[in-house]
């Protein structure tokens, strides 16, 4: 078998920040270092040629020196004054020397009568002052030299007064050792904050390694990408940065996308009442457009702060489908309980009448409840065509029957088969809605018995409904707002969707709804539902 090769070892991200700033932080010194060094020696040697040309200014301009000139010995005149110059100065030497270049002066006595050393005293005799650098007879020098003039205005000397180069590099040396101390200091510090940061970053991701973060990155989003429920999270400042797959299927209508803002007020205000409480909420229904979602908010939490929220959610229609049979068996099994309470009521009642010897009561009253029964089943087979429109009511009058509220529909009214194309799944949706309102409302306060009345019609063409009830009904001021997702009269959380469903559901159908005050003291809705498409009419014409 061959021998399975081992993982090169690698860097920790801790040391690899360490080196990488540290490595930043000394090659930062070294080129400051060199180029401060540069300038360095560039401004030394400037100010110490301007200062060696002032000493040779200095020294032309004694007029000791110029009547010298005249005297059969220049040198013994001139020899004491250069040299009490040179030491006041600190200059290496001055050189006072005739225009034929023969020293008058030199800072070794054997040297004075012979030739100066330079060759640059061209420009000297023409009466310019200059710096240069030369090799001399003390070696190399940064030297000034200028013209001595007599009272005539004429040149008739040459005054050298200069610094040995070596001289020079001593001091830029000495700035330099200095420049060098401070690098080494701001290297240290740099190093121990290269520390101390890479410390920090590993804190802050929690102790992991980039290849870690990278895996934890893809596991994450190849997670949230398998859940079947649209996932959105955002920051705190409402910009989204994470939509899962089925998020974008399903919000790609609503212009939500990672980086986008979230703009919804809905979401918006769960948001901030996730951070503000830090606590989820779950089975909210909220409206996003024209589409019916179930949400499910939690905050991201940092600590002791919410960085923002994840919202989990889907639409109305999907969660309607996936519990369309358990609806059917839960609405099956309302009535039946509806009527065996009903049922076993009467039975008592039936009971004791037999027991007291009532026999001629007992048989009116199980006569009654089968007439009762009966009118209720023969009317809606006769009037109301549509199976899913008839069961929804019958199911409504069992419901009514044990909430103790009268449902009374109207004898004189009629739905026959719906017209190809129309939903009666909406018309299901609006009428469920609306009757289960109805009797809410009317089982509260109220003067009298609790009552609804349904009255429905198909003449014309449109299909009519109208819901009336006895219940406190809704205030002028307020008919606006009861359509909108979230309002509601009653108190507790997570109401208020019941109409704002049914006029999603009526949008679907191109129908209306209106809102008015009943003759029984409470709400009336009228619903009108047209049998054909106002839009394929549009189209045709």
């Amino acid at each position: 078998m061959f021998p399975i090769p081992k993982p090169r070892p690698r860097l920790r991200l801790l040391t690899q920040i360490v080196l990488l700033i540290s490595a930043v932080v000394f090659t930062s010194m070294l080129l400051a270092g060199t180029l401060f060094t540069v300038m360095l020696e560039r401004v030394v040697a400037g100010y110490i040629g301007q200062n060696a040309l002032n000493v040779a200014r200095m020294t032309a301009m004694n007029e000791r020196v110029v009547e010298a000139f005249d005297t059969p010995d220049p040198s013994s005149v001139i020899q004491p004054i250069a040299e009490r110059i040179r030491r006041e100065t600190g200059a290496s030497y001055v050189v006072v020397g005739s225009r034929e270049g023969i020293r008058y002066s030199h800072t070794n006595p054997e040297l004075i009568g012979s030739g100066m050393q330079g060759g640059d005293n061209a420009p000297v005799l023409a009466g310019e002052s200059i710096i240069s650098e030369a090799v001399g007879s003390m070696g190399p020098s940064l030297r000034g030299k200028t013209p001595v003039f007599n009272a005539r205005g004429e040149v008739i000397g040459i005054v050298s007064a200069g610094f040995l180069s070596g001289n020079i590099r001593s001091v830029v040396e000495g700035y330099t050792h200095i420049i060098a101390g401070l690098s080494a200091l701001l290297l240290a510090a740099g190093i121990i904050g290269a520390y101390l940061i890479a410390r920090r970053v590993k804190k802050l991701i929690f102790g992991l390694e980039p290849g870690e973060i990278a895996f934890l990155f893809k596991e994450k989003e190849a997670t949230i990408e398998a859940i079947r429920d649209a996932i959105v999270a955002v920051n705190r400042q409402g910009i989204i940065v994470t939509m899962n797959r089925r998020a974008r299927e399903l919000l790609q209508m609503h212009h939500l996308e990672v980086g986008g803002r979230l703009t919804h007020r809905p979401l918006l205000e769960a948001a901030r009442e996730v951070a503000e409480s830090k606590r989820g909420y779950s089975d909210h229904r909220v409206f996003l457009d024209s589409e019916v979602y179930a949400l499910h908010a939690e905050p991201i939490l940092s600590g002791d702060r919410a960085e923002g929220t994840v919202f989990t959610f889907h639409t109305e229609s999907e969660i309607e489908r996936l519990t369309d049979e358990f609806s059917k068996i839960r609405a099956f099994s309302d009535n039946m309980r509806a009527q065996t309470h009903e049922y076993l009521n009467t039975l008592n009642t039936i009971s004791g009448l037999l027991t007291l010897g009532h026999t001629d009561k007992a048989a009116e009253l199980i006569s009654g409840e089968v007439r009762e029964r009966q009118d209720v089943i023969a009317f809606l087979v006769s009037s109301v065509r549509d199976p899913l429109v008839a069961a929804c009511l019958l199911g409504k009058s069992n419901r009514a029957r044990e909430l103790k509220v009268l449902l009374d529909i109207d004898p004189d009214s009629h739905l026959s088969s719906l017209p190809e194309g129309l939903d009666s799944q909406a018309l299901v949706t609006v009428l469920g809605n609306l009757l289960d309102n109805a009797m809410e409302a009317a089982r509260g306060p109220s003067i009298g018995d609790p009552r609804v009345r349904l009255s429905f019609t198909d003449l014309g063409h449109d299909i009519i409904f109208d819901i009336e009830d006895t219940g406190p009904g809704i205030p002028p001021e307020r008919e606006k707002d009861v359509f909108i997702s979230g309002y509601s009269t009653k108190p507790g959380g997570n109401r208020g969707l019941g109409l704002a469903i049914v006029k999603h559901a009526l949008q679907t159908v191109h129908g209306s709804i209106f809102l008015g005050r009943s003759e029984l003291g409470g709400a009336r809705f009228t619903v009108t539902v047209p049998k054909s498409n106002p839009s394929a009419h549009e189209e045709a014409r």
